[in-house]
């Protein structure tokens, strides 16, 4: 049997145990041992030959692999975080960084910038779609650090990045109730920071029973949009809804989360106002009989708001459509005109996005 060759097997780079996280930080500075000195790192045979293989395998059996310190590492994250999750750290309170990475202050006395809440939420996408990798000591390109409370710091358009611990500073308490998308639910562990604390944007709930709502967030191993229970997977309770001083506010007859205005059923418009597929108001009203009609209720359906109907969608418009519209509307924190039961360009971007 030939002479066996161990080689060093590193720890997944997207492993977010406490172990990983602490070595990643420490090893590129000390090569030597490394391999002995992490938790999660072990070593194994590399067999020349098949028969040599086989022998190998045999010999170090069911006790040989249950021997292996590879527990030390958290699972794979499914879609769904396990109970004791996050294991989100965050960095301190700290300026932008520029493109090579040098801190960049703020102007002296620079003031909040105001937003609006489809900004805030195209912010949030836009990290979503580049699979920005959690870090608490690396900046994105746009100077945020890659954190939870870093990426909320991006949402918001904020001046410097901020931390759990501080993100109150920026935004009022609210209620349940309140809750619109750009809002933020904001778990600070005082005691222990690095323990639990964690934020998440809120990006509407996702159906009329307010279980639940879309959540934007950056964590292990990278910035991500996913139903999630209220108010959180864990530590739910010290969850809390807060919102951002700075953003532009919404009153009746305004649709929350966008400030675009939902006008009352029959008013005139343009046709799509901009809306893929939206075909204008004249479509919903009393007595509108086409497929529109047919294809608003389906989606109201799938979105979990099709209660109303008895005996499903169909081409002409009834009570049960307009009750669906109204839920739906609801759901995403309007009130008033805003939640008439009658679709506009927003109300229709909303239901199928």
């Amino acid at each position: 049997m030939e002479t066996p060759v161990f080689e060093e097997i590193e720890p997944a780079r997207d492993c977010d145990c406490a172990g990983c996280r602490h070595w990643r930080r420490v090893l590129p500075h000390a090569p030597a041992g490394r391999a002995l000195a992490h938790p999660a790192a072990y070593r194994t045979l590399v067999v020349a030959t098949a028969a040599a293989s086989v022998t190998a395998v045999s010999a170090l059996g069911a006790g040989g692999a249950a021997a292996l310190p590879a527990a030390a590492h958290a699972p794979h994250r499914p879609a769904v975080p396990a109970a004791d999750e996050p294991g989100t750290p965050q960095g301190p309170r700290a300026p932008l960084h520029g493109p090579v990475g040098r801190p960049a202050a703020p102007p002296a006395g620079a003031e909040l910038a105001g937003i609006t809440r489809t900004e805030i939420i195209d912010r949030a996408r836009s990290w979503v779609a580049a699979k920005v990798p959690y870090s608490m000591t690396a900046y994105w390109s746009d100077g945020y650090r890659q954190d939870c409370s870093g990426f909320v710091s991006m949402a918001w358009k904020l001046p410097a990045n901020e931390w759990t611990g501080s993100l109150g500073t920026v935004a009022d308490r609210i209620t349940k109730e309140e809750l619109q998308p750009g809002d933020i639910l904001l778990f600070h562990n005082a005691s222990d920071p690095q323990k639990g604390s964690h934020v998440v944007i809120f990006g509407g709930w996702t159906d009329g029973t307010r279980t639940a709502y879309t959540a934007y967030e950056q964590t292990p191993p990278r910035t991500r949009k996913l139903d999630t229970p209220y108010a959180y997977w864990s530590n739910s309770a010290q969850y809390l809804p807060y919102r951002y001083k700075g953003v532009a506010a919404s009153g009746a007859g305004k649709a929350g989360a966008a400030g675009t205005e939902e006008a009352p059923p029959g008013a005139a418009g343009p046709a799509s106002h901009g809306v893929a597929g939206y075909p204008g108001r004249a479509m919903f009203r009393p007595g509108a009989d086409n497929p529109y009609v047919t294809r608003l209720g389906r989606q109201l359906v799938r979105k979990g708001f099709g209660t109303h109907y008895k005996r499903g969608p169909g081409p002409r418009w009834s009570e049960a459509d307009r009750r669906g519209v109204e839920a739906f509307q609801r759901a995403q924190g309007w009130r008033g005109g805003a939640a008439d039961g009658y679709p506009g360009p927003e109300t229709w971007r909303r239901l199928f996005s």
